[in-house]
């Protein structure tokens, strides 16, 4: 593959709803650009971009693909993103380097979940949009009903650039507005068009969106209003020149039409893509020196690139993909990674298509390559010179929403997982690990069920560590509920020499604001002052495990109050024994109770599904905390839920709002659990016991 200057790259990426056919837009491209020889469908598993097994499997976008394309002495970098919400975090790190957004709508559904979704992410990135009404070709295909969908609910800067001819079946040619000139599909797999007369009955539309389209374009550019105005003809390539402008400041996301399977208005759109999309533009990085400095996309400009993502091979090792904001990147050389401070090695560079890995010796500014094995770098960092250093700004990735415990299916999987699991976390920055260190489980957190599991397969398959998956347990506590005075244990053993003896009385009370306090009120010396600690680290020992159900217990003042010790036979063991068992028998005079974690839960959800997010909260023995009005109509709710009753909370979030709500959760604090579910609890952790036994 040839090398191409700035101006000639365009780097897209393809975003929707799941199923709306950006995998089979790629395709289409890639097959009409000469990429490939074939024709791929998601169907049949042979897709370029969705090479994976696990896509393979399910026939979905998992992780995003970059797929390069030739057309018009112009290369067009394009990035097929996956759909589905749980994937979110390869969308954005697809849309940090893209330099537009191209939003597919399925032409029998209009604007969905997903549409809106990438919408907004691509809004907050001020990355500039196009429309694609694909699937043209399908039953119930609509494309004025999806047009005014987008249109309503994104606004008027939506404007189609193309009207089709036919729907469904008859989906058989496209009106271009600018020129006025309709096309004919062909009859070949070349995606030909051949020129035709507008039909009548389109004539009139024809006219009104073209008039919709010229004033948009007119009224970005204060000379071309005044001609508009005053009737002055404008030409074809000045509005065309007027539309990319529009497209590139984001005043006008124009819509095309598509039936990419059957290769039907795809080189319209190729074209569109060389003529009116934005090349690669400048990049603010951040100085060494803590100043802002804007980078133009100059090959022979001071090198800054950011990795975007990051995939683990267990024969090639780590793969990096990045984008080359400034300068140049070159095989066999030394780049400095800015954000760990530390030297890389650039070994061989390549250029993706799919899982073809293409040897090139540079890559120039503007453009999206790869390289394997480098040692520290991972996804978001800065690859930089040594002599002049660039930070540019990261990815921002979501919080999980969804977590589970993992163990290993046998010892084999024990040694392995540790490694497994961080290879993961390099190759997705939305999986986070951790460990309870009181359960001892290993927890993996996610954006979804269905993210968690896929990961886990993927591991599975790539490093051969297979594991369960389970809930994590609840991190419950335990407690007394009155207080209790003198309670005695005199611990007294004979043995050959040496005896032993420690004789202590403890109270217990309850402390609502804090999980431990000890005090001592001993007088005359009765418990010599060197034996007071270890009576203290003996109820801490004591309170590890509880009566009840073996949680820790909490929310505890203990008080020595008397006792008494041999000169002889008592020392700090005999005391600790004596003040745990002291412990334990007046914890079951104080009408032990459990604890259960309790959550700060923010909801936010569009105002019309309130009433079904309110009710699903009651059930889950939420205590509302109140209501706030946001903007574009949503609203946050924001309750106490007991953790036990939220553990699966993303996906029932997004069953009762159809992926529009989301969630954040933080740890509030503890209290009683109701008497008839702490029977269930204690009866579950009492069989979990025996399981282990």
């Amino acid at each position: 593959m040839k090398t191409y200057t700035v101006d000639s790259i365009r780097n897209v990426g393809l975003f929707s709803h799941g199923g709306a056919g950006k995998t089979s837009l790629t395709e289409a491209m890639a097959f009409l650009t000469h990429a490939t020889t074939r024709l791929g469908r998601v169907e049949e598993g042979n897709t370029i971009s969705d090479w994976d097994p696990d896509e393979v499997k399910r026939g979905i976008s998992i992780s995003t693909s970059l797929v390069p394309v030739e057309w018009r002495d112009h290369k067009i970098n394009l990035l097929d993103a996956p759909g589905y919400a749980d994937f979110v975090g390869e969308i954005r790190g697809a849309m940090r380097v893209a330099d537009l957004a191209l939003i597919l709508l399925d032409a029998s559904a209009g604007v969905e979940v997903g549409t809106e979704q990438v919408w907004d992410t691509a809004a907050s990135a001020n990355l500039p949009r196009a429309l694609v009404i694909n699937k043209m070709d399908r039953e119930n295909a609509n494309f004025e009903n999806s047009l005014s969908s987008a249109q309503t609910t994104f606004g008027s800067a939506v404007v189609p650039v193309q009207l089709p001819i036919g729907a469904e079946k008859s989906f058989n040619g496209f009106i271009d507005l600018l020129s006025r000139q309709a096309y004919q599909f062909g009859d070949g797999k070349d995606g030909s068009v051949t020129p035709i007369d507008i039909p009548a009955d389109l004539a009139d539309a024809v006219e009104t969106h073209r008039t919709t389209l010229v004033e948009r374009i007119c009224e970005n550019d204060e000379e071309l209003m005044m001609r508009y105005l005053e009737d002055d003809e404008i030409s074809v390539d000045e509005l065309r020149q007027g539309l990319k402008a529009g497209i590139a400041d984001g005043s006008i996301v124009p819509v095309f039409v598509t039936a990419a399977t059957a290769l039907k208005g795809v080189t319209f759109l190729l074209d569109a893509i060389v003529d009116c999309f934005p090349s690669p533009n400048s990049a603010v990085a951040n100085e060494a020196d803590g100043n802002d400095v804007t980078l133009t996309p100059d090959p022979d400009g001071p090198l800054a690139a950011l990795v975007f993502k990051t995939v683990a091979d267990p024969y090639v090792g780590k793969l990096s993909y990045f984008r080359v904001f400034s300068g140049r990147v070159t095989s066999d050389s030394h780049v400095l990674n800015t954000s760990k401070g530390q030297d890389e090695r650039i070994g061989q560079l390549y250029v993706m298509r799919g899982k073809e890995q293409i040897s090139v010796s540079e890559i120039m500014a503007g453009d999206i390559g790869a390289v394997a094995k480098l040692q520290v770098t991972g996804t978001g960092d800065t690859l930089s010179d040594a002599q002049r250093r660039f930070t540019l700004p990261g990815i921002t990735f979501p919080h999980p929403a969804f977590s589970a415990a993992v163990s290993p299916k046998t010892k084999s999987d024990l040694d392995k997982m540790g490694t497994a699991i961080q290879r993961l976390i390099e190759e997705d920055p939305t999986l986070q690990v951790s460990r309870d260190a009181r359960t001892g489980e290993t927890i993996i957190s996610g954006l979804g069920e269905s993210h968690v599991q896929i990961a886990l397969d993927r591991m599975a398959r790539k490093f051969g560590v297979n594991v369960e998956l389970g809930l994590p347990q609840v991190a419950y506590r335990e407690t007394i509920s009155v207080p209790v005075r003198g309670v005695e244990y005199k611990h007294k053993k004979q043995t050959g020499g040496h005896g032993q003896y420690g004789h202590v009385f403890l109270d217990l009370e309850p402390l609502p604001d804090a999980d431990f306090e000890f005090a001592e009120q001993i007088v005359g010396g009765v418990v010599p002052k060197q034996f007071i600690p270890a009576v203290e680290k003996g109820v801490r020992e004591a309170m590890e495990e509880g009566l009840l159900a073996g949680y820790p217990m909490v929310n505890i003042k203990v008080t020595l109050t008397d006792g008494s010790y041999h000169s002889v036979d008592s020392s700090e063991m005999a005391f600790k024994i004596a003040a745990a068992q002291a412990f334990k028998k007046a914890a079951q005079q104080a009408k032990p109770i459990l604890l259960e974690p309790v959550m700060h839960l923010r909801v936010t959800v569009p105002e019309s599904y309130m009433g079904d997010v309110m009710s699903d909260l009651n059930g889950k023995r939420a205590q509302l905390q109140g209501m706030t009005p946001g903007e574009n109509g949503m609203t946050t709710i924001e309750a106490m839920v007991p953790a036990a009753e939220i553990q699966r909370y993303a996906t029932d979030l997004r069953s009762i709002t159809q992926g529009r709500g989301s969630f954040t959760v933080e740890f509030s604090h503890y209290q009683p659990v109701p008497p008839h579910l702490t029977e269930q609890i204690v009866a579950a952790a009492k069989a979990r016991v025996e399981a282990h036994a």
